[in-house]
């Protein structure tokens, strides 16, 4: 007996002890269908434009100066696009009621012309042309927000000169222009939210140059002016920014994805707008951006990335704390996936959320449903390519 407990302690000492099995990513999405929309898509959003209860999708195209409106049917399926011509070089676009008359409206950063364009909705999913607002210069990205308390929503626009323009709305659909930031290096993307908890809207900010390599916290002051920045050093060239809660604590965390050397970057939040060190996590090649959400019913932030060079997105599963399990799980898409979002394709239904995601080199959109995904008739719906 002495002599076989020896002999399993020298096995064991030899050999190891038992290899925990690998992890296997669950297999949550499936490419339900592509559709053709303008050329090169640079962002999409959602919104209904129709006001039939269900979602429908936005790009900006920014080589063929247009947007394409795709109309939910309901299902997971759209119909064929409607182009409208806008401005040059659409980069991004802000969704959002700007005149208060319970329709959505657009408002486009146009990089071509360095402008800040409206388009006014008329609820039927037509829009109007309106106002045009010169900034200086090549605008990138655009988030809007109540920044000076009046209750009119206000835009805040990234411009690649290294400058972060405000304009206030007056709650009619028309803005003014407000404060004019210098900071950082080539900004590419910026978002808000109040990150320090004290009523009053803040901002993240990525600065891709090479000389920076950052993302910029604005704290706001809620008088529509913000105070000086803190930067917090991310990966190679960061491309976007966005917030979710990754390890559960109450408090907003950032979300980065970095061009270069293929990663992720969270920033856990302190709660009191400051933020730790950031924790990188690998990607698949050429990351553009990304967006968290529960993809596997954990109650636990997921990430969703899109990469233009491996052409995939990839669900990284979340552990709580932060990072994520190993591998992600990958899926194929067409050419150059540039951008996404969610999407949850009717207001009033409980369904798992899909991706709908926008190529850029490949000129169309794809939508990802959920495997739990149930048609109002309670069947599943079929796949199709």
């Amino acid at each position: 007996m002495v002599r076989s407990l020896i002999l399993l302690s020298l096995l064991t000492l030899i050999l190891g002890c038992p290899q925990k099995d690998p992890y296997v990513p669950p297999d949550l999405l499936y490419l339900f269908k592509s559709y053709p929309v303008g050329k090169n898509p640079t962002s999409i959003k959602t919104g209904d434009f129709n006001q039939d209860g269900f979602t429908d999708l936005i790009t900006s195209n920014i080589s063929s100066n247009s947007l394409s409106i795709l109309f939910g049917n309901g299902d997971g399926s759209f119909q064929n696009q409607v182009s409208i011509q806008v401005c040059r070089e659409p980069r991004n676009l802000a969704v959002e009621d700007f005149n208060m008359d319970q329709h959505l409206d657009l408002a486009l950063a146009c990089s071509g012309s360095s402008q800040v364009v409206i388009f006014l909705g008329k609820g039927d999913g037509t829009f109007k042309k309106g106002a045009q607002y010169p900034v200086n210069r090549t605008p990138v990205s655009i988030a809007s927000g109540d920044f000076n308390g009046d209750q009119k929503l206000d835009l805040a626009v990234a411009l690649r000169n290294d400058k972060l323009q405000i304009l206030f709305g007056t709650g009619n659909g028309r803005f003014r222009i407000g404060p004019l930031y210098v900071h950082g290096d080539k900004p590419t993307s910026v978002a808000t939210a109040d990150l320090n908890r004290d009523g009053y809207l803040d901002l993240a900010v990525t600065n891709g140059g090479p000389m920076s390599s950052a993302v910029s916290i604005w704290l706001g002051q809620g008088d529509g002016t913000f105070l000086e920045p803190t930067d917090y050093r991310t990966g190679k060239r960061p491309l976007s920014v966005s917030f979710a809660d990754f390890n559960t604590d109450g408090s907003l965390d950032l979300l980065v994805i970095n061009g270069q050397m293929n990663t992720i970057t969270v920033f856990l939040g302190n709660g009191d707008g400051t933020f730790q060190e950031g924790i990188d996590s690998g990607g698949d090649a050429g990351p553009m951006q990304g967006l968290a959400q529960d993809f596997n019913g954990d109650k636990i932030p997921d990430v969703a990335v899109v990469n233009s060079q491996s052409g995939s997105v990839s669900v990284l599963f979340g552990k709580g704390d932060g990072t994520f399990q190993y591998p992600p799980r990958n899926y194929r898409t067409p050419r150059g996936p540039f951008a996404l979002t969610s999407l949850l394709v009717a207001a009033d239904r409980g369904d798992q959320p899909g991706l709908a995601i926008a190529n850029n080199s490949g000129n169309s959109v794809s939508i990802f449903l959920h495997h739990g995904l149930k048609t109002r008739a309670g069947r599943k719906v079929s796949a199709g390519l």
